[in-house]
């Protein structure tokens, strides 16, 4: 008896139509790595100017650092996460381009937060210098 021979299994290597899409799997490690080195790196960078204005002598009064060379630091962590978005999406890794998306808004929400705090206490800052300054302005 002669059983009927099935056709070919498709194959998504050859054709007109390659699938030059990246690896799921290296897709997911790279995108939680990339995302979790870079929320560590935001978060390390609030904590310096955070620790910046801490003191645990009460009779001294510490302000904390100004915010504008920290938030330079965290549009370089949001440039690095636009330029990954931009590679992961040449090679196709549609998770990795997901969240280094996800990435980037948040820098952006943290940087526009930034500017916008520190925008208002150099503008009262401009108005009532005493509050402000210990000394002579220090700019």
């Amino acid at each position: 008896m002669n059983l009927p021979i099935a056709p070919p299994a498709f194959d998504a290597t050859t054709g007109p139509r390659r699938q030059d899409r990246a690896d799921l799997g290296a897709d997911i490690g790279i995108g939680c790595a990339l995302a979790f080195l870079e929320i560590a790196a935001l978060a390390v960078v609030v904590g310096l100017w955070f620790l910046s204005g801490f003191n645990l002598d009460p009779a001294k009064t510490v302000r904390p650092d100004s915010l504008w060379g920290y938030l330079a630091v965290v549009g370089g962590i949001g440039a690095f996460a636009v330029v990954a978005t931009a590679i992961a999406a040449r090679a196709r890794a549609f998770v990795t381009v997901v969240s280094q998306t996800v990435v980037a808004l948040l820098v952006s929400l943290v940087l526009f937060g930034g500017c916008t705090a520190q925008s208002q206490e150099d503008a009262h800052c401009d108005t009532a210098p005493s509050a402000c300054h210990d000394g002579p302005s220090r700019r």
